[in-house]
Formats: structure tokens, C-alpha cells, sequence
């Protein structure tokens, strides 16, 4: 027994080794690149550098080891900072009084994502991303641009030295973070927060009160990423609305690099906190080699890829277990020895549209519409209604301007988009995943065809079929990210979204160049039997789209897989290659949305696909598809895109900030989700 001890406690800390190793690594390589070696300055200025970074990768620590995620810290980082930027004077009473006041900002946001989550059960990713971006309106309604300031005697307090030439600030406030999470590990609390991390059922029937845990843990972990916003404005001695924004990519990297599990459970804050400052000091040793910035999302993506792999490959772990089985079965197909499935996969299905088997035949009657289908049209039908709502007060208030036709058909343009990405996104999220690669899918799909068409037809007709495999094959990678080797959809796709990001940006030095192609434009905004061709398209593509989850046996397997993927399985269904092909033709659906807004604008430009992450969900979860997957259908989605554009189009009208939009899209998703939680 005691010979297997130290392999076991090994294997227990085995991340916090890893992120140990990677530090001393990348702290050696920067000793070694660095003229001198590494001077007091320089462990000053990498201290100060990394410690945001680390306060709020303890907090993300704890969200995570309680099973969950939490997408609104880098929002909270910005809100903190745009605050003390604007109302801190310069006085020795609000120096002590606002930073305590941003602090308690970060908890009231905690407090919201933690009611959500623990009180009324939804799920963290949705929650925490519709709260980012309400969190992102606020701030921009703080502050739209770069700018006010921080007092001179506050950026001097946190970014000196506690004892002259001794020991930088920023290094003394993380041991002393690390203190406070010390605390936090060994407390009720903490004992809790590991607890339902392991087996949320298990915790629950020795007493612990899940919903207060789950709800403490975000209020926590908002304070601490309002701690880290306080850091940032005193690094910074001013004010920026997206200073935050970055840091979403790194926290994952940090937490994940320094050995915490996805899932929950198991790990720690001091890991987080070496992942940082690994991240921070890969970021100077690119810096240092002269390596172009745009470098530097492909690096932190890469880490974080890796840094998953050497948590989750391990020999008794799940995915591995289910990569060899893959394996396997690959060599069996190979051989010419597939193995026979246990039952036909249409058997065990899930029903489709109202509840039967699609491949049952019945009479259609309208008398037995309701019956049929009417658990799938309670879920369908509040999108159009709400979209019928928001018509008539269109119409009333605006559509005279322009009259009714013409907005009717720029309504339907606009919805093109919505409704190609909710069939990319809605395949996902039915498979019980989710796709945050769109955005920077988008927009590399754009300028990838900006930057070979420059304005000819002819370069389009090869560049554009180019543009979609370059799509599809970024969402097949997200695909095997999750089928095959078992990581999280959330890190897989948000690691290919900075994988994407880096591309472009290296791509194009950073201003993408280029025009479309002249029929896109006409494709977009001209004129075939009486409307803008696009919309006939549009009912093309509806109709493929709808066919696709009622009548294809690829459309029963994803509703199967998001289900159950066990059952699934043990029915004869790929789960593996439906989840690849799902992720797939939601990286198709992206790119092809990218090359139809460089035919609505003209050109592309980096960010474009920035407004469609949360959309691309919203309409998915308003036209009435369980987040949690398994439930869901495309003409409700197509409902979910109208009315969001036709809300998009009445806050356009009334002449309302793009932070006001933020605050109103985040809004619509929770009451979503909230609505429709009972019956899930």
C-alpha cells in the first residue's frame, strides 16, 4: 500500500507539476533571451504585468472547481476599470472609498450569475455570457471611449514597492490573494465548493446546500475579478472599455495550465495563479524574439490546448478511454472488420417535431395538429409571437418612413445571417455543446476572401468554395477537439476562436485590404423578382435546414446524441461523428455568413463577427431549443432570428447606443432561458 502512495499523490498534483515545470521553463528561456539576465526592474515590471491576470484567475478557479464557468470576468475587469477611471477623485478618502465600491460592483454581478445559476438552475455558460454582455453595455454606457484617470498617489500604491528595492507591490498582493484562497479552500465554503465540483448529488445527500455554494462561489469570484480591475486602473493610470477583453482566452489558459480539471473538483489557485504568469512571460519571451504581437492569441491558444490535453489524457481518464475506442474502431474499419451495431440507430431515436419517429406515416389533419406537435409548438411559438409583437410597434412607429414592403425586405436580409448561424449554432447546442469560434470564423472567413477577390468576379468563383472548406475544416478541428480527444466545447471553440483571431490578424498585418466581389454586393443588396436575391436563398436554406433535423437520420442522431450520448451509443449511433459533423457545419454556416456580410458591407474588417456570438445563441434559446441540448427545432430558430432582428431593427429606429443593444440582447437570453426552464 504504501509503495503506491507517491504515485498517487503524483498523479493527484500532477497539474500543479505540470504549471511548476512551465514556469520554471519559460522563466529560465526569458533569463537566458534577456541581455543581463533579469533585473530587479524586470521582476518588478512581470510582476505588476501578470498580477490581474492571476487575482482573477483565482476567481475563475473557483467558479470552475464548483463544475462551472463563468464567461463575464473579462467584463467585469472592464467595468471596474472604466469606473474608477471616470468617479475616483483624487482624494485620500475616495482612493479608499471607490476601489471598495468597484469591489462591490464585482459581487453584485457574482450575485446575479449566482442567483441564476444556483437558485433558479440555469445554466452557467448561458448565464455568464448574457450577464458579459449586459456587463459590456454598462460599460460602454460608463464610458464609450479610452480615457479619464487615475489618481497619481493610487497608481503609485499599487504599482511600487512595498519595501523599497525589496519586493514589488504587485507580488505582495497576490501572496496575499493566495492567502485569502488559502482560507477560502480550508472553510465551510471550500469544502463545499470542492464537494459539489466532484458529485453535485453526492454533496447534496451529506448536507451540503448547493444553491447558497454555487451562489457564494460567483459572488466571490466577481470580487476577485473586480480586484483584478482595480489592478489593471492602477497599472494603467486611465480608462479603456475593452481592457478586459483579452483576458477571456488567458483565464481559461491560466486555470487550465495550472492543473485545475474542467468538470470541477479538483485543483487550486496557486496553479492559476503560475499559469499566469506563464502566459504573461510567454508573451515577453515572443517580445523579446522580435515575434509579431498577433502571435501571440495563437500561443495562448495553443497553451491552452495543450495544457488541456496533459490534464484530461491520462491513462484512467475518460477520454482517453473513449480515444482509444476510437482508435479501434478506426483499425477495425480499416481492416475490413467494422463491428455491427447493436440495433438499428432509427429504433432508440429521439422523436422529431412532435414527439413520433419520423419515419412514421400518419394522415396530416389539422384536428390532430396540437396533438401531434404540441409540446414542440409550445416552445416554437413565442418566438413569432414576440416577433409579431415587435412588427406591429415597427410599423407603427417606423415602417411609414420607408414603407411596408421596403422594410420587410431589409428586415429578411438581415435575418439571412441570424439564420444561417442558429442552424450552425443550433446543431451544437442540441448536441449539449456550444460554439464560441463563430465570431473570429466569421470574420477570418471574410477577410480571407477580401484578401484574394480584391473586387473581381472571377477570383470569387475559386476564392469563396476556398473560404467555406477554410470554415468547415475550423469547426471539423472543434469536432475532434471534443469527440475524439474529449475536451470541453468551451475550450476547444474558444481556443480555435484566438486560433482564428491570430490568423487573420498575421494574415493581414492587422488592416485587412481588399474589396468582394461585385455580384456578392448585387447577391446582397440588388434586386431578382421583385426583392433582394439573398431572401430567396434565405427560403432555400430554411427549407434544407428544416429538412435536414425532421427527415435525415444525421437530423435524428444529433437530437439523440443531445439526449442521452450514452443511450445514443448503445442504439448504434456514431456519437463521434455526429459531433464532428455538427461542429462542422457550423463552421460551414459561419463562413458562409463571413462571405455574405463582406457582400452586404463591401469589404471585411477584424471584429465583424463580434456582434453575432451572442446572437447566434439568443435566437437559438428564444426560438425555444434547450440549452442543455436534445430539444429544440429549426423553425423556431428561424422564429428566434426574426424577432431578434426585428428587435435589433426597433432599437435601431430609436436611435439607441450599441451599449444600450448589449444590455437589451443579454436581457431577452436570460428571460429566455428562464421562461423555459420548467419545461425542459
Amino acid at each position: 500500500m504504501s509503495a503506491t502512495l507517491p504515485h498517487m499523490n503524483i498523479a493527484r498534483h500532477r497539474g500543479l507539476l505540470i504549471a511548476i515545470g512551465a514556469f520554471v521553463t519559460v522563466s529560465v528561456l526569458l533569463q537566458t533571451l534577456s541581455r543581463g539576465g533579469l533585473t530587479y526592474f524586470d521582476l518588478s515590471f512581470l510582476s505588476a504585468g501578470g498580477a490581474p491576470l492571476a487575482i482573477a484567475a483565482i476567481g475563475e478557479t473557483l467558479v470552475i472547481l464548483s463544475g462551472g464557468f463563468d464567461l463575464s470576468a473579462a467584463a467585469v475587469v472592464s467595468l471596474t476599470n472604466v469606473f474608477l477611471a471616470a468617479y475616483m477623485p483624487d482624494t485620500a478618502a475616495g482612493q479608499i472609498l471607490f476601489p471598495i465600491l468597484a469591489l462591490g460592483i464585482g459581487g453584485l454581478v457574482g450575485a446575479v450569475n449566482g442567483l441564476f445559476v444556483g437558485f433558479l438552475r440555469l445554466p452557467a455558460i448561458v448565464v455568464t455570457l448574457a450577464t458579459m454582455f449586459i456587463v459590456q453595455g454598462v460599460t460602454l454606457l460608463v464610458m464609450s471611449q479610452p480615457g479619464g484617470a487615475i489618481p497619481g498617489g493610487f497608481v503609485s500604491l499599487l504599482s511600487g514597492d512595498t519595501i523599497t528595492g525589496v519586493l514589488p507591490t504587485p507580488i505582495v498582493v497576490v501572496l496575499a490573494m493566495l492567502g485569502v484562497w488559502w482560507l477560502i479552500k480550508h472553510s465551510r465554503l471550500g469544502l463545499s465548493i470542492y464537494a459539489i465540483g466532484s458529485d453535485a448529488s453526492a454533496a447534496q445527500s451529506t448536507g451540503i446546500n448547493e444553491r447558497w455554494a454555487r451562489f457564494w462561489t460567483f459572488v466571490l469570484a466577481g470580487v476577485l475579478y473586480a480586484a483584478a480591475g482595480v489592478f489593471v486602473s492602477a497599472q494603467t493610470g486611465s480608462g479603456d472599455p475593452h481592457i478586459g477583453d483579452p483576458m477571456l482566452l488567458q483565464l481559461f489558459t491560466a486555470v487550465v495550465l495550472g492543473g485545475t480539471l474542467l468538470g470541477g473538483g479538483r485543483g487550486g489557485a496557486l496553479g492559476s495563479v503560475l499559469g499566469a504568469y506563464v502566459i504573461q512571460m510567454t508573451a515577453n519571451v515572443l517580445l523579446v524574439l522580435n515575434i509579431s504581437p498577433y502571435y501571440t492569441t495563437v500561443a495562448e491558444s495553443v497553451i491552452l490546448l495543450l495544457a488541456v490535453l496533459a490534464t484530461t489524457l491520462s491513462s484512467d481518464s475518460q477520454a482517453m478511454g473513449y480515444l482509444r475506442y476510437s482508435t479501434l474502431k478506426i483499425g477495425r474499419r480499416w481492416r475490413g472488420t467494422r463491428p455491427l451495431r447493436r440495433s438499428r440507430a432509427d429504433a432508440a431515436l429521439p422523436k422529431d417535431f412532435g414527439g413520433h419517429v419520423a419515419a412514421e406515416r400518419r394522415s396530416f389533419s389539422l384536428a390532430d395538429l396540437w396533438t401531434r406537435h404540441g409540446d414542440q409548438l409550445r416552445f416554437v411559438m413565442p418566438a413569432y409571437v414576440l416577433f409579431g409583437g415587435l412588427l406591429a410597434i415597427t410599423f407603427v412607429m417606423f415602417a411609414h418612413r420607408a414603407g411596408v414592403f421596403g422594410y420587410v425586405d431589409s428586415l429578411l436580409v438581415l435575418t439571412s445571417f441570424l439564420a444561417i448561424l442558429g442552424l450552425g449554432q443550433g446543431l451544437v447546442i442540441l448536441t449539449g455543446g456550444l460554439d464560441l469560434s463563430l465570431p473570429w470564423n466569421i470574420a477570418a472567413s471574410g477577410i480571407l476572401l477580401t484578401q484574394f477577390v480584391h473586387g473581381s468576379n472571377e477570383a470569387a468563383l475559386w476564392v469563396i468554395p476556398l473560404v467555406l472548406l477554410f470554415g468547415s475544416f475550423a469547426g471539423l478541428l472543434n469536432g475532434i477537439g471534443v469527440a475524439i480527444l474529449g475536451i470541453s466545447p468551451i475550450v476547444v471553440t474558444l481556443a480555435m476562436n484566438g486560433l482564428l483571431q491570430g490568423f487573420a490578424l498575421v494574415l493581414t498585418g492587422g488592416a485587412p485590404q481588399g474589396w468582394t466581389a461585385p455580384f456578392l454586393q448585387t447577391f446582397m443588396t440588388g434586386e431578382f423578382l421583385g426583392v433582394t436575391p439573398v431572401i430567396w436563398f434565405l427560403i432555400a436554406f430554411v427549407a434544407a435546414g428544416t429538412l435536414l433535423l425532421t427527415r435525415t437520420t444525421f437530423g435524428r442522431q444529433i437530437y439523440a446524441v443531445g439526449n442521452s450520448e450514452s443511450v445514443a451509443r448503445l442504439s448504434g449511433v456514431s456519437v463521434g461523428r455526429t459531433l464532428i459533423a455538427a461542429y462542422t457545419v457550423s463552421g460551414l454556416c459561419a463562413a458562409l455568413a463571413g462571405v455574405l456580410l463582406t457582400g452586404f458591407n463591401g469589404q471585411a474588417f477584424n471584429g465583424m463577427g463580434d456582434p453575432y456570438l451572442l446572437s447566434s445563441i439568443a435566437v437559438v434559446v428564444v426560438g425555444g431549443t434547450l440549452i442543455t441540448g436534445g430539444r429544440g427545432h429549426y423553425l423556431g430558430i428561424l422564429g428566434g432570428a426574426l424577432a431578434l432582428t426585428a428587435l435589433d431593427t426597433l432599437l435601431a429606429g430609436t436611435m439607441l447606443s450599441d451599449s444600450v443593444k448589449s444590455i437589451v440582447y443579454g436581457c431577452v437570453v436570460l428571460a429566455a432561458v428562464l421562461a423555459l426552464r420548467e419545461r425542459a
